[in-house]
């Protein structure tokens, strides 16, 4: 397809730079976003314009201290309740709004906290999406890991007790196709009780390939749902098609996947908008898929290798607070999760409040479980990380950790029969 591409030196050709500046510089270079390009499923979905309509109306300087003190007195959290929360109005209230969200996660998680961790098995890729360390066009050291060595990453971290595991690549379907894809969910059925996937998004027939070889839910970041600086910022790559990545985990789901999750990676565009509409698309896909097991992630801007591109848009961890009570407030039934993209300070805090998921024992590179986990220098290539993460607690620190703020780490709660 046309700007499909990968680069792997550690030098870039003059013909490579030329089309880089020009992606960069010229916007009649690049592939529309909005059309579909061959191959990619198009489903029957009012999903869509539900979120847009509701994310393009959001005029949150609107809402006032009384809005959110009546959404704060409501037993169920509207639409229109939940804009409120998420307005410069609610800052004031955040105290209310942590308490509330306390209290609604007590209901129905108790005192629990689920602990996982991810894997990232290749870090080639063909989008080039201006803030992400992976970029097609960004000079890091790739590595895409075998099948031999995707298994002994997998039983070191088993080894540590862990007992979910996220199987991560880079979106680059010529080097992490399906079926290898499908290898690791196999492998990782052997040492897991529960598999998730975050990998570019696929049609439904590969959903249910995937589902098939071993896993339970799909993760899938939008990045920003604002399609006009989503344009600007993935210049290249199948990623840069914002309405097929919108709608993948609605084709997971009509796969058979258990469950789906959703996020923006907020500091890319107006943060507020982002998190109305990350939510709207998990309230009306359960709406339409009530057995689904639905969960958010609230993930902030990371430094990267060779960053020059892009400067986050603030968010602050107040605001990042506000925006998980307010999710908690809105769905009190889903899962969410605050990554080590945030401080172990800050981890401690929202998991007493919102937040029921945490990671353990991350890294964001490729093939260095063993040396991070047993402290060994490895013997072999290693491929460079997608992000900086803020808390690198192991397993057994973030477990002692959770234990002793009074909650409960869970390391899974599924029993398959």
């Amino acid at each position: 397809m046309e700007n499909q591409f990968f680069i792997d030196s550690d030098t870039l050709s003059e013909e490579a730079l030329k089309r880089k500046h020009r992606l960069e510089t010229d916007p009649s270079s690049r592939i529309n976003h909005m059309e579909y390009l061959p191959g990619m499923e198009k489903i029957e979905s009012d999903v869509m314009e539900q979120v847009m309509s509701h994310m393009k109306s959001y005029d949150y300087s609107k809402y006032t201290a009384r809005d959110v003190q009546a959404a704060l007195q409501h037993d169920h959290c509207s639409v229109e309740d939940f804009k409120a929360l998420l307005s410069p109005a609610a800052e004031p209230f955040l105290e209310q709004m942590a308490e509330r969200a306390r209290l609604e996660t007590g209901k129905h998680f108790g005192n629990t906290v689920y602990l996982f961790t991810p894997l990232y098995i290749a870090n080639y890729c063909e989008n080039y999406c201006v803030y992400c360390g992976f970029n097609c066009y960004n000079k890091i050291q790739r590595m895409k890991l075998s099948i031999e060595q995707i298994e002994s990453e997998m039983k070191v971290i088993a080894d540590s007790g862990m007992e979910e595991i996220l199987i991560l690549t880079g979106e680059s379907r010529s080097q992490s196709d399906v079926e290898y894809i499908g290898e690791a969910c196999k492998l990782a059925r052997k040492y897991f009780r529960l598999v998730g996937l975050e990998i570019y998004p696929v049609n439904t027939d590969e959903y249910h390939y995937l589902h098939e070889c071993g896993a339970d839910y799909v993760t899938v970041f939008q990045e920003t749902y604002d399609s006009d600086k989503y344009e600007t910022l993935h210049l290249a790559g199948h990623k840069r098609i914002w309405p097929y990545r919108f709608e993948a985990q609605e084709r997971a789901l009509m796969a058979g996947m258990r469950g789906v999750a959703f996020s923006a990676l907020l500091g890319l565009s107006d943060f507020r908008k982002d998190a109305l509409a990350t939510g709207l698309h998990a309230h009306f896909l359960q709406r339409k898929y009530p057995a689904a097991e639905m969960s958010l992630s609230c993930p902030r801007l990371r430094p990267i290798i060779n960053n020059d591109k892009i400067s986050p848009l603030d968010v602050h961890e107040r605001q990042l607070c506000q925006i998980i009570c307010a999710y908690r407030i809105f769905m009190p039934y889903v899962g969410i999760t605050v990554s080590s993209r945030e401080s172990a300070t800050f981890r401690n805090g929202i998991v007493k409040i919102a937040a029921t998921k945490v990671s353990a024992g991350v890294s964001t590179g490729i093939g260095d479980h063993e040396s991070k986990y047993s402290g060994k220098e490895s013997d072999g290539q290693q491929g460079d990380e997608q992000f900086e993460i803020n808390d690198g607690r192991s397993l057994d620190k973030m477990y002692s950790d959770i234990a002793e703020e009074g909650l409960q780490p869970v390391l899974n709660d599924y029993l398959y029969v």
